[in-house]
């Protein structure tokens, strides 16, 4: 089946664009161009993934993220930013994926595309376990043995990515690259933070340690060894 993706926006230049190409490429297209139109193609299709304007009106496409990412729905979304302010924080803030000023590489977006719907397990099982931990793809529900753990979309992300690479010591800049689609310039602090608040939900019943530290190489899923290496947190 092929993948659906909807478009949404009001700028008639950037849609012929985008859509001729993702055609080319194979991609099924819904085409909208206000945000109520896009609530609905949302609701009643259920595409793979979303394209969205920022500039989109009644609701805008920041405004769509934060009521999609208030039910939790497992739904890749991509912000288009036309406007001459960057609105990137906000962005991701709202619960976007990915955030791209326009105009930009027609590739770049492609490529892009072909990131989020890896990540989000496009042609895999909805089920992903590891250990007591599990995943389901799509309601976004997590779980630690029989305890539901509540995360943000980037926690999400970032949980999903690491669970679909177990035992694989990933380095940093690799991670962000990969969950938030784009070069932090060798700053990996907000990788960090992000890895301290899932350890901080996952263990917080004292369950076994299932994200490690590899000290100067990255992280890594695996289980709890009972003797531990130095090199190893």
């Amino acid at each position: 089946m092929a993948i659906q993706i909807l478009v949404a926006s009001n700028h008639s230049s950037l849609t012929t664009l985008i859509t001729t190409e993702l055609r080319y490429e194979g991609y099924q297209l819904k085409i909208v161009d206000d945000g109520i139109s896009a609530l609905m193609s949302l609701r009643e299709q259920q595409p793979d993934l979303a394209i969205l304007d920022l500039a989109l009106s009644r609701p805008s496409g920041l405004e769509i993220c934060r009521r999609l990412r208030s039910t939790q729905q497992a739904l890749p979304i991509i912000l288009l930013d036309e406007g001459s302010v960057n609105h990137c924080a906000i962005a991701f803030d709202s619960g976007a994926d990915d955030y791209m000023r326009w105009p930009a590489s027609i590739e770049e977006l492609v490529a892009r595309i072909r990131l989020h719907l890896r990540r989000y397990g496009h042609g895999r099982r909805d089920i992903l376990n590891f250990q007591d931990l599990k995943i389901d793809l799509r309601t976004w529900e997590v779980y630690r043995g029989d305890r539901l753990i509540k995360l943000t979309p980037k926690e999400f992300s970032l949980l999903v990515y690491l669970i679909s690479h177990p035992r694989q010591v990933l380095s940093c800049d690799r991670i962000i690259q990969e969950v938030w689609g784009y070069d932090f310039g060798g700053e990996t602090n907000i990788l960090h933070v992000y890895i301290r608040y899932l350890r901080l939900k996952l263990e917080a019943n004292r369950e076994s340690r299932l994200i490690h530290t590899i000290r100067g190489a990255g992280y890594v899923l695996r289980e709890a060894f009972s003797s531990r290496s130095m090199l190893v947190q």
